[in-house]
């Protein structure tokens, strides 16, 4: 008997057929008085056969599913101390830009705080998505409907996909439309896979035809047709060349037609409203097999969903689908209430909008008036990205607002999902770096400093590293645009106005503007080391990023200091943070400002400084501790005084 397929996964796995469970079949084998082998595709077919038996000879008893089910659970669900605290920021996020955070009860830094009981709500959510879709694939595959896959098949099929996590697609220069899952760790908390069966079909198909082929003589072996519409002969023999389910599932389940970019740029259909607390079932079955990322595609948090209020979803046509039943999601708008949730979704990377949709939701928006309205600027950024990339991709020539906007030059990007848009990074690697600098700041190659040797009186930009002398240079030459890099590396001037107000009037104007105090900042103005001068005076600023000083790891709020005073840089007074805060109002959602000055001791004699920050219930003045030895990171935010030279 032919054992190709026994043979490929003794060729992916060399130690499977030594394993204790398959060993394990051999000796109760022996005990039994029946036949046993030491070949390793025979030992590996022996054990397939009891495993095929087991899962698919109890299809009528749940007892039995269930023990298996929970065998499953135990060793790939997620367990509830596994859950890593960027899941409960996450979950900060969303429940401020839900607009619930007044809701919550806060530290003294404004963060919300969740409760054990809110953490155990949403644990047991978490888990039960995971389950759900462990389900999908367990059900499926003992089902009937999978017979006609081999047992060998369906094993390498499962074993890959508890170790797949979150689908990411991207589309190459050449236009190959590629994909692929995350890996699982213990810590992962995105659902398992979607299960497409037809996706399924052709990523089994592809392999078996392998298997078939990897059992002849080389000089018989002939190359597996290529079954993609997506990648061109070479990408697709070297992607079955992996013989990696996880990769080949992800093409197919891209290539789905609806999901194509050529399908995609069908954006006729029609929204479906489902009504608040009805059955979450139609939702839910609307979602099944797509590949998306919603959370709404699990029936517990589906029905939650809908008790909280409406939730449309936008469905353009398929390939096969029937005039009056549009089937392939695209947008999700969940309501709370008469208000719209946070979670207008697409299904792009991370809930982003997919490149053509943005119309479609621009005009659902205007249904809900002034609701709507919010939303405006994240659909007119969604739209124009959308357009700037069709102009990128017919070579046409982009304005000096346009090149800004890519940049993320004048304001930030606002999308509609969890994480940046992945198109912004894809964009600008297709643009030519120095011409866009040119462009934008409407200068020559030579009036562009890397190094202070370099700047003169026609120097309009630097870019480079901060070294001693760099700020004199930059206020003798009244450089305006100065970053460490382009453009995330911008270093920031401001001008404001300080003296003349006491700690009592300060606080004054911070309540009056209705902006937070914590306790701990309360005390420190009222601190005898808080002091205001006499007489006001408009003094120079710079922000910039601890990485901006050189550092790339964590260092010590000394070495922060001492860095910026040999640039040229001194700390601020203290009354800088109150100024600065009231000034400072237009600050972007979840920023903190660290204000470089010396350390004010709070009660129990521990030295902090002011911080500026923007989180639920609006804006903060507030405070972080600032011992010599504090190790501060490369990303956080610091503001010192640039003092006339």
């Amino acid at each position: 008997m032919m054992r190709e397929g026994e043979q490929f996964l003794h060729q992916k796995d060399s130690e499977l057929h030594i394993s204790d469970i398959v060993e394990h079949e051999q000796e109760r084998k022996k005990i039994a008085g029946e036949k046993t082998s030491q070949k390793p595709a025979e030992k590996i077919a022996d054990w397939l056969s009891v495993i095929e038996k087991t899962h698919t000879g109890h299809r009528e008893d749940p007892r039995v599913i269930e023990k298996m089910k929970e065998y499953y659970y135990r060793e790939h669900v997620i367990k509830s101390e596994n859950i890593p605290e960027s899941y409960w920021d996450l979950q900060r996020r969303i429940i401020i830009n839900e607009g619930r955070g007044d809701d919550f009860e806060k530290d003294e830094q404004g963060k919300i705080i969740i409760t054990e009981e809110t953490r155990r709500q949403a644990t047991e959510v978490l888990i039960s998505d995971q389950k759900q879709s462990l389900d999908k694939w367990f059900d499926y595959l003992t089902s009937p409907d999978a017979d006609v896959y081999p047992i060998w098949a369906k094993y390498w099929a499962f074993n890959s996909v508890v170790k797949m996590g979150k689908i990411e697609k991207k589309e190459d220069e050449q236009g190959n439309e590629t994909a692929r899952f995350q890996k699982r760790t213990e810590d992962t908390v995105a659902a398992f896979p979607p299960l497409n069966p037809r996706a399924f079909a052709m990523a089994v198909g592809v392999i078996i035809e392998k298997a078939e082929e990897n059992a002849k003589l080389k000089k018989d072996r002939k190359t597996p047709e290529n079954k993609s519409v997506k990648l061109n002969e070479k990408s697709f023999q070297k992607l079955i060349s992996t013989e990696n389910f996880s990769k080949i599932y992800a093409q197919f389940l891209v290539e789905m037609p609806e999901y194509s970019s050529e399908g995609l740029k069908n954006i006729n259909g029609k929204w479906v409203k489902y009504p608040q607390n009805s059955d979450p079932k139609p939702l839910v079955d609307s979602l099944e097999g797509h590949p998306l990322e919603w959370c709404t595609a699990n029936i517990d948090t589906a029905r939650a969903q809908l008790q909280g209020g409406d939730f449309y979803v936008y469905y353009s046509y398929g390939k096969d689908d029937e005039p009056e039943n549009p089937t392939i999601p695209r947008l999700a708008i969940r309501m709370e209430g008469d208000k719209i949730s946070n979670d207008v979704r697409g299904i792009a990377t991370d809930q982003n909008l997919d490149p053509y949709i943005a119309p479609v939701l621009e005009k659902k928006l205007k249904d809900f008036g002034k609701e709507g309205e919010s939303f405006k600027k994240k659909s007119a950024d969604m739209k124009q990205l959308t357009e700037l990339g069709l102009k990128i991709e017919n070579r046409q020539k982009l304005t000096q607002q346009e090149i800004k906007f890519i940049y993320e030059l004048n304001s930030q990007i606002e999308g509609f999902g969890y994480q940046k848009d992945p198109r912004i990074k894809e964009l600008r690697e297709q643009r030519n770096l120095e011409e866009d600098i040119l462009a934008i700041f409407e200068c020559k190659k030579e009036q562009i400093a890397q190094k202070p040797s370099e700047i003169t009186k026609d120097t309009k930009v630097y870019i480079g590293k901060l070294e001693p002398g760099i700020f004199e240079l930059i206020q003798i030459y009244n450089i305006e645009h100065i970053y460490t890099s382009f453009p995330e590396g911008r270093i920031k001037k401001e001008k404001i106005g300080i003296g003349e107000k006491s700690a009592e009037i300060l606080e004054q104007e911070l309540r009056k503007k209705e902006i937070n105090i914590s306790e701990t900042a309360r005390y420190m103005l009222k601190s005898k080391d808080f002091t205001t001068q006499k007489n006001t005076e408009n003094i120079n600023l710079v922000k910039l990023k601890v990485r901006d000083l050189g550092f790339n790891e964590a260092v010590t709020v000394d070495q922060i200091y001492k860095k910026a005073e040999e640039l040229g840089l001194k700390l601020c007074p203290s009354e800088v943070g109150p100024n600065l805060r009231l000034k400072y109002i237009d600050q972007p959602m979840g920023e903190w400002i660290f204000i470089g000055m010396k350390q004010i001791a709070d009660r129990d004699g521990n030295p902090h400084v002011f911080v500026l920050g923007r989180y639920e219930g609006g804006l903060w003045l507030s405070y972080s501790w600032a011992r010599p030895d504090d190790r501060w990171n490369p990303g956080r935010e610091l503001v010192f005084y640039l003092c006339k030279f």
